[in-house]
Protein backbone atom coordinates (compact mmCIF):
# COMPACT_ATOMS: atom_id res chain seq x y z
CA UNK A 1 0.00 0.00 0.00
CA UNK A 2 1.45 3.53 -0.90
CA UNK A 3 1.75 6.62 1.63
CA UNK A 4 -0.90 9.21 1.52
CA UNK A 5 1.39 12.33 0.97
CA UNK A 6 0.52 14.94 3.80
CA UNK A 7 -0.91 18.04 2.58
CA UNK A 8 -2.17 19.45 -0.77
CA UNK A 9 0.62 21.95 -2.20
CA UNK A 10 0.99 21.44 -5.58
CA UNK A 11 3.18 21.52 -8.51
CA UNK A 12 3.27 21.43 -12.04
CA UNK A 13 5.32 19.12 -13.79
CA UNK A 14 6.11 19.38 -17.68
CA UNK A 15 7.56 16.28 -19.07
CA UNK A 16 9.22 15.40 -21.82
CA UNK A 17 8.14 18.73 -24.36
CA UNK A 18 11.04 18.57 -26.42
CA UNK A 19 12.26 19.28 -29.88
CA UNK A 20 12.46 15.33 -30.62
CA UNK A 21 9.75 14.34 -28.39
CA UNK A 22 7.31 17.01 -30.31
CA UNK A 23 8.01 16.68 -33.57
CA UNK A 24 4.82 14.68 -35.20
CA UNK A 25 2.96 15.32 -31.93
CA UNK A 26 -0.58 15.66 -32.62
CA UNK A 27 -2.00 19.08 -32.20
CA UNK A 28 2.08 20.28 -31.60
CA UNK A 29 1.43 24.17 -31.72
CA UNK A 30 -2.42 24.18 -29.24
CA UNK A 31 -1.09 21.51 -26.52
CA UNK A 32 2.34 23.82 -26.34
CA UNK A 33 0.19 26.68 -26.02
CA UNK A 34 -1.70 25.18 -23.45
CA UNK A 35 1.07 24.14 -21.81
CA UNK A 36 2.83 27.32 -21.53
CA UNK A 37 -0.24 28.93 -20.43
CA UNK A 38 -0.56 26.37 -17.77
CA UNK A 39 3.51 27.30 -16.30
CA UNK A 40 2.21 30.93 -16.46
CA UNK A 41 -0.86 30.20 -14.53
CA UNK A 42 1.23 28.07 -12.08
CA UNK A 43 4.08 30.80 -11.65
CA UNK A 44 1.41 33.55 -10.98
CA UNK A 45 0.07 31.70 -7.99
CA UNK A 46 3.43 30.69 -6.86
CA UNK A 47 3.12 27.08 -7.25
CA UNK A 48 6.77 25.22 -8.09
CA UNK A 49 7.11 24.32 -11.62
CA UNK A 50 9.17 20.79 -12.35
CA UNK A 51 10.66 20.22 -15.74
CA UNK A 52 11.17 16.62 -16.34
CA UNK A 53 13.57 15.95 -19.73
CA UNK A 54 14.35 12.27 -21.27
CA UNK A 55 17.82 11.32 -22.04
CA UNK A 56 18.04 8.32 -24.41
CA UNK A 57 21.83 7.73 -25.98
CA UNK A 58 20.24 7.03 -29.60
CA UNK A 59 17.38 9.13 -29.86
CA UNK A 60 17.92 12.02 -27.52
CA UNK A 61 21.37 12.44 -26.34
CA UNK A 62 21.51 15.05 -23.95
CA UNK A 63 22.79 17.83 -24.98
CA UNK A 64 22.12 17.45 -28.36
CA UNK A 65 19.58 19.81 -30.63
CA UNK A 66 16.74 17.22 -30.04
CA UNK A 67 16.84 17.00 -26.64
CA UNK A 68 16.44 20.35 -26.10
CA UNK A 69 13.37 21.81 -24.32
CA UNK A 70 10.99 23.50 -27.30
CA UNK A 71 11.57 27.10 -27.73
CA UNK A 72 8.09 28.33 -27.04
CA UNK A 73 8.77 26.82 -23.17
CA UNK A 74 11.86 27.46 -21.08
CA UNK A 75 12.33 26.44 -17.58
CA UNK A 76 12.49 29.66 -15.16
CA UNK A 77 16.41 29.90 -13.99
CA UNK A 78 14.69 28.76 -10.30
CA UNK A 79 13.28 25.62 -11.67
CA UNK A 80 13.90 22.62 -10.59
CA UNK A 81 14.63 20.13 -13.31
CA UNK A 82 14.51 16.14 -13.41
CA UNK A 83 16.54 14.04 -16.00
CA UNK A 84 15.14 10.61 -16.46
CA UNK A 85 15.91 7.62 -18.78
CA UNK A 86 12.95 5.62 -18.22
CA UNK A 87 9.25 6.84 -19.30
CA UNK A 88 8.50 7.47 -15.85
CA UNK A 89 9.83 9.73 -13.86
CA UNK A 90 10.28 8.83 -10.89
CA UNK A 91 12.64 5.55 -11.81
CA UNK A 92 16.07 6.46 -10.77
CA UNK A 93 15.61 9.96 -10.43
CA UNK A 94 15.87 12.52 -7.59
CA UNK A 95 11.96 13.40 -8.27
CA UNK A 96 10.21 12.11 -5.49
CA UNK A 97 12.97 13.59 -2.81
CA UNK A 98 12.83 17.32 -4.21
CA UNK A 99 8.69 16.55 -4.16
CA UNK A 100 9.35 15.94 -0.50
CA UNK A 101 11.68 19.20 -0.16
CA UNK A 102 8.83 21.02 -1.57
CA UNK A 103 6.14 19.19 0.57
CA UNK A 104 4.08 18.15 -2.38
CA UNK A 105 0.98 16.24 -2.48
CA UNK A 106 -0.33 16.98 -5.50
CA UNK A 107 1.01 16.93 -9.13
CA UNK A 108 -0.39 18.33 -11.78
CA UNK A 109 1.11 17.04 -15.05
CA UNK A 110 1.23 17.99 -18.47
CA UNK A 111 3.40 17.15 -21.72
CA UNK A 112 4.49 14.02 -23.82
CA UNK A 113 4.34 11.46 -25.25
CA UNK A 114 0.96 10.63 -23.40
CA UNK A 115 1.00 6.92 -24.19
CA UNK A 116 4.59 6.29 -22.59
CA UNK A 117 6.16 9.04 -19.85
CA UNK A 118 2.69 11.02 -19.59
CA UNK A 119 0.92 7.64 -18.60
CA UNK A 120 4.08 6.30 -16.80
CA UNK A 121 4.63 8.91 -14.03
CA UNK A 122 0.85 9.50 -13.67
CA UNK A 123 0.54 5.76 -12.80
CA UNK A 124 3.65 6.24 -10.80
CA UNK A 125 2.43 9.24 -9.01
CA UNK A 126 -0.43 7.79 -7.82
CA UNK A 127 0.88 4.90 -6.92
CA UNK A 128 3.34 6.32 -4.65
CA UNK A 129 0.26 8.22 -2.99
CA UNK A 130 0.44 11.80 -4.79
CA UNK A 131 -3.03 12.98 -5.94
CA UNK A 132 -2.78 13.53 -10.03
CA UNK A 133 -4.43 16.13 -11.73
CA UNK A 134 -3.61 15.79 -15.87
CA UNK A 135 -4.25 19.21 -18.06
CA UNK A 136 -6.43 17.02 -20.40
CA UNK A 137 -5.61 19.21 -23.57
CA UNK A 138 -1.75 19.67 -22.47
CA UNK A 139 -0.99 16.69 -23.34
CA UNK A 140 -0.01 14.60 -26.37
CA UNK A 141 1.54 12.04 -28.47
CA UNK A 142 2.17 10.79 -31.94
CA UNK A 143 -0.04 8.36 -34.32
CA UNK A 144 1.85 4.96 -34.78
CA UNK A 145 1.72 2.53 -36.77
CA UNK A 146 1.19 -0.82 -34.43
CA UNK A 147 1.42 -3.76 -37.13
CA UNK A 148 -0.78 -6.05 -39.44
CA UNK A 149 -1.49 -2.72 -41.10
CA UNK A 150 -3.44 -1.29 -38.48
CA UNK A 151 -2.62 2.42 -37.05
CA UNK A 152 -3.21 3.83 -33.66
CA UNK A 153 -4.67 7.43 -33.82
CA UNK A 154 -2.96 9.80 -31.08
CA UNK A 155 -6.08 11.69 -30.57
CA UNK A 156 -7.83 8.10 -29.31
CA UNK A 157 -4.22 7.63 -27.01
CA UNK A 158 -5.18 11.10 -25.37
CA UNK A 159 -8.77 10.69 -24.90
CA UNK A 160 -7.81 7.34 -23.33
CA UNK A 161 -5.98 8.56 -20.78
CA UNK A 162 -8.35 11.68 -19.92
CA UNK A 163 -11.29 9.04 -19.49
CA UNK A 164 -8.94 6.54 -17.72
CA UNK A 165 -7.95 9.40 -15.25
CA UNK A 166 -11.40 10.40 -14.30
CA UNK A 167 -12.25 6.89 -13.65
CA UNK A 168 -9.29 5.08 -11.77
CA UNK A 169 -10.10 4.93 -7.82
CA UNK A 170 -6.74 4.69 -5.30
CA UNK A 171 -7.29 4.24 -1.47
CA UNK A 172 -6.62 8.07 0.04
CA UNK A 173 -5.89 10.02 -3.38
CA UNK A 174 -7.44 11.82 -5.65
CA UNK A 175 -7.31 11.77 -9.79
CA UNK A 176 -8.67 13.92 -12.61
CA UNK A 177 -8.26 15.20 -15.90
CA UNK A 178 -9.57 19.03 -15.96
CA UNK A 179 -8.70 21.16 -19.06
CA UNK A 180 -6.06 24.18 -18.42
CA UNK A 181 -8.77 27.12 -18.20
CA UNK A 182 -10.97 24.85 -15.50
CA UNK A 183 -7.87 24.27 -13.55
CA UNK A 184 -6.98 26.53 -10.73
CA UNK A 185 -3.88 26.33 -9.01
CA UNK A 186 -2.74 27.14 -5.70
CA UNK A 187 -0.12 27.56 -3.72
Amino acid sequence: MATIRPGSKQVLMIVDVQVGVMVEAWERQPVIARIAHAVQKARAAGVPVVWVQHTDDEELPQGSAVWQWVPELQPGSDEARIHKRYNSGFEETPLEALLAELGAAHIVLAGAMTNACIRATAYAALERGYDLTLLEDAHTTASFDVGDGRRLDAAQVVLDLNLSLRWLSYPGRRNAAVAVDDFSFAA
